[in-house]
């Protein structure tokens, strides 16, 4: 017998089907809001997932200054980066970068979420987020989604 009833079928850059969606950010807790976001960007919630390549949705997330911390994170917490220059060490705290940043906070935890490598990167330049409630995307039409009415 030659033919399969089944193949294993792993699509790529170019025969994913992308779509466009729309998530609104606001009340939404970081972590778990940045963990459904990086399994939309990776295609996961698809039948046709490939690990290896980039078959996930363009995401816009909007209202990205409204999001929370849940405890006492949004003070104890502490972002950490350096200037490269010797004692360059500088820490934030969220609610110090919700206030000079709004878009960061979102970016970094769904970064850290993603791979490290070039899929990640590249993955990445998928996400579009917005502090407001207006975005530039309206000539794709994007798809608004729940993010607690997904698995």
């Amino acid at each position: 017998m030659d033919a399969l009833s089944y193949k294993t079928v792993s699509v790529n850059k170019v025969s994913a089907p992308k779509e466009w969606v729309v998530i609104d950010a606001t009340d939404q807790v970081v972590g778990r809001l940045a963990s459904q976001v990086a399994k939309i960007l990776r295609g996961k919630h698809k039948p046709s997932f490939t690990p290896n390549s980039d078959c996930g949705d363009n995401v816009i997330i909007i209202n990205a200054e409204k999001v929370r911390f849940t405890g006492s994170k949004l003070t104890d917490k502490v972002y950490v980066r350096h200037t490269g220059y010797p004692g360059g060490q500088r820490f934030a705290t969220p609610a110090d970068m919700l206030k000079r940043k709004p878009l960061f906070v979102v970016e970094k935890a769904v970064k850290g979420m993603l791979p490290k490598n070039r899929l990640g990167a590249a993955l990445f330049r998928n996400m579009h987020v917005y502090a407001g409630a207006e975005h530039p995307h309206e000539a794709q039409q994007p798809k608004v989604i729940n993010v607690k009415d997904l698995k």
